[in-house]
């Protein structure tokens, strides 16, 4: 087990509660902070750690509110380095089904927003899946098939839904599960209507599978605010189930969560 990696590798924790919580005979490390700042430069600090020990390692990307902060780190650190991106590829963990990169809700256009626009990543390492693709259950093959041929994951990070769900890996979702369509529910399209006002939320995404994001090296999770205190302590308690797709997370040798 190789938990403790991750403190190597990265430093001093930032005003962190540091503790390691067992289950079954598994690890996961655990760092909270006392404000969503904090969590963030301690984010920051691990996807910057890892593109520099590994310039070309293969990122799995969220989105969502909670990666804003690290993304906004990561971005004005790298605004001041040549090359800070320059070899790194990315997978991002989902997308909507039915509308195109150019549609101002996707995540294609979130990912830009963001992070891709401002740093020196080659536009042709960046990987998304395609919303718009005729037959999107070849897209999601080739999409696997592409993190395969990038020699998979080495860090992925993730949020948390406040239902447990990862990804847009619903309760119920199987941990074997790869990268596939499913329909969205009704509490997780209502979580991202402001990404389509005065629109219809798309009824269906395409998403990595459980079993796809296990498969990383290394995974991160990041948790903040009070609407997710509930499923960061169901988290914690270290009680595995289908019903709660996070806690898959403890079949991990690798995992660190961050939560404030």
């Amino acid at each position: 087990m190789q938990n403790s990696e991750f403190r190597i590798r990265s430093g001093a924790i930032l005003h962190s509660e540091f503790c390691i919580l067992h289950s079954a005979g598994l690890a996961v490390i655990w760092e909270s902070f006392p404000t969503y700042d904090a969590l963030s430069a301690r984010a920051a600090q691990l996807f910057l750690t890892a593109i520099r020990e590994q310039p070309n390692i293969a990122l799995g990307l969220p989105t969502g509110r909670t990666p804003l902060g690290m993304y906004e780190r990561v971005v004005a650190e790298c605004s001041r380095q040549y090359h800070c991106f320059r070899d790194v590829v990315t997978f991002n963990l989902d997308e909507y089904a039915g509308i195109s990169c150019e549609h101002p809700g996707s995540y294609c256009t979130f990912m830009k927003r963001v992070l891709f626009d401002h740093v020196d990543v080659d536009p042709r390492n960046t990987h998304i899946p395609d919303g718009a693709a005729g037959d999107l259950d070849a897209e999601c093959a080739r999409y696997e098939g592409d993190i395969t041929a990038a020699a998979g994951l080495g860090l992925t990070f993730l949020g948390l839904g406040s239902n447990g769900h990862i990804a847009f890996n619903e309760p119920g979702t199987p941990w074997t599960s790869r990268t596939r369509v499913v329909e969205l529910t009704a509490s997780t399209r209502a979580a991202n209507a402001a990404l389509f006002p005065g629109q219809e939320v798309p009824t269906h995404a395409i998403t990595m599978g459980i079993g796809t994001i296990l498969d990383s090296k290394r995974i991160v999770l990041l948790a903040s605010g009070e609407r997710k205190r509930e499923a960061i302590e169901r988290l914690r308690s270290g009680v595995s189930t289908e019903g709660f797709p996070a806690s898959a997370l403890w079949t991990h040798e690798e995992c660190l969560v961050l939560s404030s």
